[in-house]
């Protein structure tokens, strides 16, 4: 199939791209928000993360080298098991990316109502934004969106100059935060519960539902945009790679910043109850830090965003890849013949931030479900991966990641855990939420009168069966991830881990030769091999 975007994107302006999808309203939320949940020990919250995203990175790295196509997160599915698991993968990414555009609005429109005025405490009430801070965040979203309309060289410049930004604010936030007043203490202290004061299962729940899975979402953002980058064979994974990891040792120092630089009178209560509105700036008032309050407010606009405006670029992207799966109507899969943009996407994906800024109207709320349909998400890369080394053994593959056979199953077993750590019932809500999809899939299947249909829901069987599966051992699992408690506590973790194993299996034996997969291989058979990494 033709790429019809431009090739404008270098490999340095793929990795910023990535780093400033990675590091936006999550650095000014989540450290709070995971301290709230895992005290002390959230730090280990954001290590257990960023090596899992990593791991499922690794594999959606050597699929992105593979197919530098607009949109490639939500067609890998798509390509080794059919149209079932490919819609059910696409629409789980959009729903989980679509959403952050109206997130990091919101997460500007919250973080000002700390500044010191009158009409900038009228924009959050302490649990939703109000109707003026809605109004503020609507106008960021149709500023994201006029960045990325006209050309896609001044969304790469613009976002560059803005990441580059992004480096700077958090660097200063630590140094300022850890010279001004840095309690030890609060790291041991007994009287809230010591370093892990909510066990390890605060850590899990942390990492799945704070907002850690939320803000390294961003290393998807190389990939969907691997279709207008001049050479995405070295770019994709240096750029999806070298995102997380540098994203990682980021957020890692701003979770100590942010345990070591809270007052202990704000945590007397214990780590649970401490609430901030807008945590970092509010923790440089409470030190008397203005000049840093008054980067922070900047940056409350500038980090989310970069990545609201990465976010309405790649969601246009995702758009345009499931009208070539035949999801969306054609129109969607519509280009600008001179700019290369697909506008009518752009457009679809306005009106869907603005509905999702009407019924969720806080960062935390929003955050929780966009992570749950991350994972969801991410759980196709390593069943995706092996398949093609099973099914599409003659492609081209330009990173052939070593011990890819290891990664893949404990990449797999991973992201299973991340969805039960979630917790009944937003585990359930959301996996309900990727099952009422279904329909629109079947009206395209209707449409084209269910041919080749039962190969396709046969070939996809295993995700339907392990998204109900997942939900039933969330329902019954441990109590402190909000089950029932008939798995008891332990054995929960060994029944994710083997059942998650039988899947992963499943899911690989269930993948075939799809025509696109049997056009990719005559592809690379035409053209040139490139050299193995």
């Amino acid at each position: 199939m033709k790429n019809n975007m431009r090739r404008d994107i270098g490999t340095f302006a793929l990795t910023m791209t990535g780093i400033g999808s990675i590091i936006g309203s999550g650095w000014l939320f989540g450290a709070w928000k995971a301290a709230k949940l895992a005290g002390p020990s959230a730090i280990f919250a954001w290590a257990i993360g960023t090596i899992i995203i990593l791991l499922i990175g690794l594999t959606f790295s050597e699929l992105g080298s593979m197919f530098p196509e607009a949109g490639g997160m939500v067609r890998y599915g798509h390509y080794t098991h059919g149209s079932l698991v490919g819609f059910i993968a696409g629409w789980a990414n959009w729903i989980a990316i679509v959403s952050v555009i109206p997130v990091e609005a919101e997460a500007s429109a919250q973080y000002l109502s700390s500044w010191n005025f009158d009409w900038a405490h009228k924009l959050y009430n302490g649990t939703e934004l109000t109707a003026p801070g809605l109004w503020i965040a609507a106008v960021l979203v149709v500023v994201y969106f006029l960045l990325n309309y006209f050309t896609v060289q001044l969304f790469a410049r613009v976002n560059t100059a803005i990441t580059i930004f992004k480096f700077i604010i958090p660097g200063l936030t630590i140094i300022g935060l850890l010279i001004a007043s840095f309690h030890g203490s609060n790291f041991t202290s007994h009287e809230t519960g010591g370093f892990m004061p909510f066990g390890w299962s605060g850590v899990f729940t942390a990492v799945a539902t704070s907002g850690i899975v939320f803000a390294f979402n961003g290393f998807q953002s190389p990939i969907n945009m691997s279709g207008e980058a001049r050479n995405p064979k070295r770019s994709v994974p240096i750029a999806v790679i070298g995102s997380i990891l540098i994203a990682g040792v980021i957020y890692i120092l701003l979770q100590v910043t942010f345990i070591g630089s809270v007052k202990p009178s704000m945590i007397a209560h214990g780590w649970g109850n401490i609430n901030l509105n807008s945590p970092f700036a509010d923790l440089a008032m409470a030190w008397g830090l203005n000049w840093l309050v008054l980067l922070l407010f900047a940056d409350a606009f500038v980090s989310p965003s970069g990545t609201g405006m990465t976010y309405t670029a790649t969601t246009a992207r995702m758009i345009y890849g499931m009208e070539k799966n035949g999801y969306f109507p054609k129109v969607f899969g519509r280009v600008h013949p001179k700019l290369g943009i697909p506008r009518p996407a752009m457009w679809f994906n306005l009106v869907v931030s603005f509905i999702f800024l009407y019924l969720f109207r806080g960062w935390g709320s929003l955050s929780e479900i966009i992570s749950v349909a991350t994972v969801i998400s991410y759980l196709i890369g390593p069943i995706s991966v092996i398949t093609l080394r099973r099914v599409g053994s003659n492609l081209d593959r330009p990173l052939r990641l070593k011990g890819i056979h290891i990664l893949a199953p404990i990449a797999f077993i991973a992201g299973s855990m991340m969805l039960y750590w979630s917790r009944w019932p937003l585990t359930g809500e959301v996996i309900i939420v990727m099952l009422i999809g279904l329909p629109i899939y079947f009206y395209y299947q209707a449409k084209a009168k269910f041919k080749g249909f039962a190969k396709h829901f046969k070939a996809g069987l295993w995700v339907i069966v392990y998204l109900l599966w997942m939900m039933l051992v969330s329902f019954i699992g441990g109590k402190e991830f909000g089950g029932l408690g008939i798995i008891p506590a332990g054995w929960d973790y060994a029944v994710i881990a083997v059942s998650a194993l039988i899947f992963y299996v499943w899911g690989i034996k269930s993948g075939w030769k799809t025509p696109e997969i049997e056009e990719k291989e005559r592809e690379s058979e035409e053209s040139p091999q490139t050299n193995m990494m």
